[in-house]
């Protein structure tokens, strides 16, 4: 089995879809010609992006809590009981916890920034190997969003940070585990891309020699073209990290 433009239809599931990075891949797949089914906890968002890519029944809107694995098994059951198969996962829902220094961290944000960003992108990658490995022709492709926090932390992230570096080593494992049943899993990090949430870093965030400085922010719309990069690759060829950022924000150097 191969994916790319040729082939049809290609199923995709992407979850955090009702906004920034997710909103955004999601419209990008639907403008390619893929049936997207939209998850995410808030309905109402995810019926408009199904509304604003004007894809008709090629658009489906689940809502649902990736940190549920009740909901997520509901998730990739309607996916095949619409479409017949799932093609590609988006594992893209995220959040994070307020900045604060580590030890005044709330227990109760740790444990969601934990359910959410590591066991609702497992939660997730059990239930897609699950189909993708029984389905026919067998095999499709995962892409985590790890971030930029999968390599490098800022100050007082210590939940999205150490969650982002969980998710580095799901990638890694689930590739390898993957080979067996022709799933292909790789990982976007994303840098200061300009969504409702990063739109903070052009007022200035804090560095890490403790100074406030704005960032650089580059359009949402560059992620969506990398995502849509790597879901087009046949089963053949996988990217297993993919870095993409705004050029001049601070990543590369010392702090």
């Amino acid at each position: 089995m191969t994916m790319d433009s040729t082939n049809a239809p290609r199923i995709a599931v992407v979850t955090g879809a009702g906004s920034g990075i997710g909103r955004a891949a999601a419209l990008a797949l639907l403008g390619a010609g893929w049936s997207v089914v939209l998850a995410g906890r808030r309905a109402a968002l995810l019926e408009a992006v199904a509304q604003e890519s004007g894809a008709g029944q090629r658009a489906l809107a689940v809502p649902t809590d990736v940190a549920d694995p009740q909901a997520v098994e509901h998730l990739f059951d309607t996916a095949v009981e619409r479409f017949g198969r799932v093609d590609l996962l988006f594992n893209n829902a995220g959040t994070g916890a307020p900045a604060v220094p580590l030890e005044d961290l709330p227990l109760e944000e740790w444990r969601r920034v934990v359910d959410i960003n590591l066991n609702g992108m497992f939660y997730c990658l059990r239930q897609a190997f699950r189909v993708m490995k029984s389905q026919s022709p067998r095999g499709g492709r995962i892409i985590n969003n790890g971030s930029i926090s999968a390599h490098a932390p800022r100050p007082n992230s210590i939940a999205y940070t150490a969650t982002k570096h969980a998710v580095m080593g799901l990638t890694k494992t689930a590739s390898l585990d993957g080979r067996k049943y022709d799933i292909a899993v790789g990982q976007i990090d994303v840098g200061n891309a300009g969504t409702e949430l990063a739109q903070r870093m052009t007022q200035g965030v804090q560095q890490a020699h403790g100074a406030i400085a704005a960032e650089p922010l580059m359009d949402v719309g560059i992620v969506a073209k990398s995502v849509l990069y790597m879901a087009d690759l046949p089963l053949e060829a996988n990217v297993l990290f993919h870095t993409v950022m705004a050029t001049k924000m601070p990543f590369v150097g010392r702090g």
